[in-house]
């Protein structure tokens, strides 16, 4: 009951009430962003979703226009503090986190849910093995599981073992305790940045890829 109907149900109150408050922001940061180098002010990307379904999820964007696509070893995005793709407005909402913030679009479309696993690129589906293609059993969230519990500090094989994990233990007080760990760990801004060998480089947050 609660997995198929009333997690939806409390993303699009959720989502919804957040609307406005995201108005202001998106006054705010798109003058900044656009500003800063006449690019975009979005930065949309193609993401799996439930059941392999490819959606496009929403960023602000935080890297330089024709900034080149960069990947760590096992594929996951290249995340850095001292990227030199970062602009200088796209720095400080990734420390913060809201850069992510335009995913209430994509929680009011159905595309995700507010805690769910963070959603893979499409072409990692071929590099699932085993069990892993479980992941895709439910919606991707804005947070979830390893951004709660462990940031980006384990490797993506890792993470989607945590993502499976998180599926067959969904319940609505494991989402109320995703919420309040991310909600926490955001303020601190712990673990954002990794360098390229995959650990943290220093002690920030970022929800997502």
């Amino acid at each position: 009951m609660y997995k198929n109907l009333i997690k939806r149900v409390f993303d699009l109150i959720l989502a919804i009430l957040a609307l406005p408050f995201w108005f202001v922001i998106l006054l705010f940061l798109s003058t900044i962003i656009y500003f800063q180098d006449k690019g975009s002010i979005f930065y949309n990307s193609s993401r799996l979703g439930k059941n392999g379904k490819v959606f496009k999820m929403y960023k602000f964007r935080s890297m330089k226009m024709d900034a080149p696509d960069l990947r760590n070893e096992d594929g996951s995005t290249f995340n850095a503090e001292a990227d030199p793709r970062l602009t200088k407005i796209g720095k400080l909402i990734r420390k913060t986190s809201l850069d992510e913030t335009p995913q209430l679009l994509n929680i009011i479309k159905g595309d995700m849910s507010i805690i769910g696993p963070r959603p893979d690129l499409p072409e990692h589906q071929e590099l699932y093995e085993g069990n892993e293609e479980r992941k895709l059993e439910i919606k991707p969230g804005v947070t979830g599981y390893n951004q709660a519990y462990f940031r980006n500090t384990v490797p993506w094989k890792k993470r989607i073992q945590n993502d499976i994990y998180y599926i067959d233990h969904l319940s609505w007080w494991l989402d109320i305790k995703i919420f309040y760990r991310t909600a926490i760990s955001v303020l601190k801004r712990e673990d954002v940045f990794v360098n390229d060998k995959g650990t943290n480089s220093n002690k920030n947050t970022d929800i997502g890829m």
